[in-house]
């Protein structure tokens, strides 16, 4: 049996506005203001959620230590890109949902100490969320705002708070996989 959490209208309407600081601009302006809150902030890891996002972090040069993505951009294919250096893990999260299996390779791969890629099969925008549960504190999740920017959710108490309440509206779904029954 697996857990799926499902999007509901209540908790769309959160993901209209930014989740964090909105770093307005270009991607090379935008990179600029995360480099120097990097090195202002010394966060203990960078977690970056979106294909544009984490090739345009390793562009410059501010490889993060998780990369979630999942070939889409927009929600239209875009070349698969896998990153030097990064162990790449496949994971299922169709659209609107959090799967079991996405939060446990989230978890895994901020516990550890190996660069990784997780690829998902269908969708990550929701998985920010789960990365700013387990993420170390002070860590630094970052996402694209599309023709905006991007978002940087700097990983506090409050933050944690926040994506753990938006996480509990999701609508809970307990699934039997009968090919695990086997």
């Amino acid at each position: 049996m697996s857990t799926i959490y499902v999007m509901v209208p209540e908790v769309l309407s959160k993901f209209k506005e930014p989740f964090g600081i909105l770093l307005r601009g270009s991607f090379s302006k935008s990179a600029q203001q995360l480099r120097d809150l990097v090195e202002k902030e010394k966060p203990p890891m960078i977690v970056s959620v979106g294909d544009t996002v984490s090739r345009n972090l390793h562009k410059h040069k501010l490889a993060p230590h998780l990369a979630i993505t999942d070939n889409l951009n927009l929600r239209k294919k875009v070349q698969p890109q896998t990153f030097p250096g990064k162990r790449v893990v496949h994971v299922k999260n169709p659209m609107g949902t959090i799967t079991q299996e996405a939060v446990l390779a989230i978890k895994e791969a901020l516990r550890g100490p190996e660069p990784i890629q997780i690829l998902v099969d269908g969708e990550e925008d929701l998985l920010t969320l789960i990365a700013v549960l387990y993420a170390p504190k002070n860590a630094f999740v970052v996402y694209g705002q599309p023709r905006v920017g991007m978002v940087l959710v700097k990983v506090d108490d409050e933050k944690r708070a926040e994506a753990q309440l938006i996480w509990k509206k999701m609508h809970k779904i307990e699934e039997t996989n009968p090919a695990k029954q086997r």
